[in-house]
């Protein structure tokens, strides 16, 4: 069998800042983000719309490029897309023409490694995920959690040294995002990869991270750096604490606080809101 531990690596962010746009058109994105995440840490980046967590996530894929700044890993700056970070997406992006098992073998079939070795693997990880049984279905032959477990091994088969997930059960029914963040932990625990995870659901941020990076409305600046001492695994017991409440409020404070409009005077001299 496969020994899917994965070498994690941390994560350096030095003065950030993100620039969107053309001409009179370009703007700030995200601004003055300075942190360390170590290997093997589950981080979230919380913050509402339009703050710049996806951004700042595509920068750490190596898609998006800076206007200032700096990003390592383990100390090696971020230029370019690199199969070492795996990035998730919110909506799946499996090839509808190959089966299950093809689509998470992908990646080791660019690599070069044989049919049969790729495939022995991809069922291995299937199976981690939960999908024995599945591998010659057709992604649409599968519900959306299905689907998003199919992503997971697919980008888990690279050993990835960070996992970057950008909402990845934002578009699941309650009950099938539960089932999908508890997965996400087991497997998390048999890997041992760093997770850089980009929500909007403050629930969501306790019950998984090991610390939540709370940011606030554009340009998005980290507001507060939360450590979440909780012991693992977590599950009901946790979500229904005292101390899960505790943060939760304290996020929500943080959230809403976030996006209080700033008074400044406007070209007339007349006072105007803006958001902070």
């Amino acid at each position: 069998m496969t020994d899917f531990t994965h070498h994690s690596a941390g994560i350096e962010l030095r003065d950030v800042r993100i620039e969107l746009g053309h001409g009179k058109d370009r703007f700030t994105a995200v601004e003055r983000i300075n942190t360390s995440i170590q290997p093997g840490q589950f981080v979230c980046l919380l913050g509402p719309s339009g703050c710049g967590k996806s951004t700042l996530l595509g920068a750490v894929a190596g898609h998006i490029p800076l206007a200032a700044g700096s990003l390592g890993l383990d100390g090696e700056a971020i230029t370019d897309p690199h199969p070492d970070r795996g990035l998730v997406f919110q909506h799946h992006t499996l090839f509808p023409w190959k089966k299950v098992v093809d689509n998470v073998a992908f990646g080791l079939k660019m690599q070069g490694v044989s049919s049969a070795e790729r495939r022995d693997r991809a069922r291995e990880l299937l199976a981690l995920v939960g999908l024995s049984g599945f591998e010659n279905k057709y992604p649409i032959q599968l519900s959306g959690g299905m689907q998003q477990r199919v992503e997971i091994a697919r980008v888990l088969i690279n050993q990835p040294r960070v996992l970057l997930m950008d909402e990845p059960f934002g578009a699941l029914d309650a009950q099938t995002r539960w089932n999908m963040q508890q997965l996400l932990l087991e497997v998390w625990g048999r890997v041992q990869t760093t997770v850089l995870f980009v929500t909007h659901d403050i629930d969501e941020a306790i019950l998984l991270g090991d610390r939540i990076l709370v940011m606030s409305h554009r340009p998005g600046r980290i507001r507060e750096d939360l450590r979440i001492d909780a012991s693992r695994p977590r599950g009901q017991d946790w979500v229904t604490s005292d101390e899960f409440v505790r943060l939760k409020r304290h996020c929500l404070e943080l959230m809403r606080e976030a996006q209080q409009p700033t008074v400044v005077a406007s070209p007339d001299g007349e006072p105007s809101a803006v958001f902070a």
